[in-house]
């Protein structure tokens, strides 16, 4: 591993990578400003260590995880650091396993996303096979969120382990339990009328435990900070109103109502305010965003 790439190969790099992300032209402050010298930092912290360094990106849906992820590992890789880039998202449940969890434990289950509906037994194997010293291939689950199924495994990207680093992104990566006496009132419709009696969010709030050991394994910790939870619903509708104006044909993803939209959204509510609140003293780089997705300041 050496220095970051000359000028002229970022900026091809960078020219690339926004044409692709289908990104505005002045998401390049965005990079230049914030993103390469967070690059520089995680180059020298690869360098001083002899084992993967591990690092977690955490933010709301929305706030640009899986962008900033891709850039770290394009950048890096000019320098021959090599990246795996997973998500929390990549270990979800089946739609087979979530259906026995709604029925053994709570209907609410059914949907992925909250802990609880991840398969952590992959999850930890293929972090450890990413960190083990022996050379091997390692296959990196990808999930498919239109057909809300896992990709079959002939599908997923390979990748020569042992790497340099690993980028784990997800909307609750870093959570701890909340204290008992926080699941007593609901915050939304979903969880009065749905959840009434707690045995939803008191279950997801037990799982959250078992991924404790993945979280306490990263080595450095960023925070993409939405500055509410309204801007995180606007986002998500922006999304999906995107992907309605995409069209597409019969395997374009559904495009949800705005009542679906909105139902879909308060499963993660809970979580999403809590990990606004505890993460930032936790986290080793704060950006704050803005509602209009700009990174304003760095903590």
């Amino acid at each position: 591993m050496t220095d970051l790439p000359q000028p002229q190969s970022q900026r091809g790099l960078i020219d690339t990578f926004l044409r692709e992300e289908r990104l505005p032209p002045d998401f390049r402050e965005t990079i230049s400003r914030w993103y390469l010298p967070l690059a520089e930092d995680l180059l020298k912290k690869a360098n001083a260590q002899p084992a993967p360094l591990i690092v977690g990106i955490n933010g709301a849906q929305g706030t640009g995880k899986s962008t900033l992820a891709k850039f770290l590992a394009l950048i890096l890789g000019l320098r021959h650091v090599s990246t795996a880039t997973l998500s929390l998202d990549d270990f979800y449940l089946d739609r087979e396993r979530r259906n026995i969890l709604a029925q053994a434990v709570h209907p609410l289950l059914a949907t992925r996303g909250v802990p609880g509906t991840h398969d952590l037994t992959l999850a930890r194997r293929v972090l450890q096979d990413l960190t083990r010293p022996d050379e091997q291939v390692v296959w990196l689950p990808r999930f498919d969120k239109g057909a809300d199924e896992p990709l079959p495994t002939g599908e997923w990207p390979q990748i020569s382990a042992p790497v340099d680093l690993i980028i784990l992104e997800g909307w609750f990566l870093g959570a701890q339990s909340q204290p008992l006496s926080a699941l007593q009132k609901p915050v939304n419709e979903l969880e009065a009328a749905e959840d009434h009696d707690g045995r939803w969010r008191g279950y997801v709030n037990r799982e959250l435990e078992h991924y404790q050991d993945i979280f306490n394994a990263i080595d450095w910790l960023v925070m993409l900070r939405a500055p509410s939870f309204d801007s995180v619903y606007q986002w998500r509708a922006l999304q999906e109103e995107k992907l309605g104006s995409r069209g597409g044909g019969a395997n374009a993803p559904r495009v949800m109502s705005a009542a679906e939209l909105r139902r879909f959204v308060q499963h993660f509510e809970r979580l999403t305010r809590h990990c606004l609140h505890s993460i930032p003293p936790r986290a080793d780089v704060l950006f704050h965003l803005n509602p209009q997705h700009a990174v304003t300041a760095k903590e």
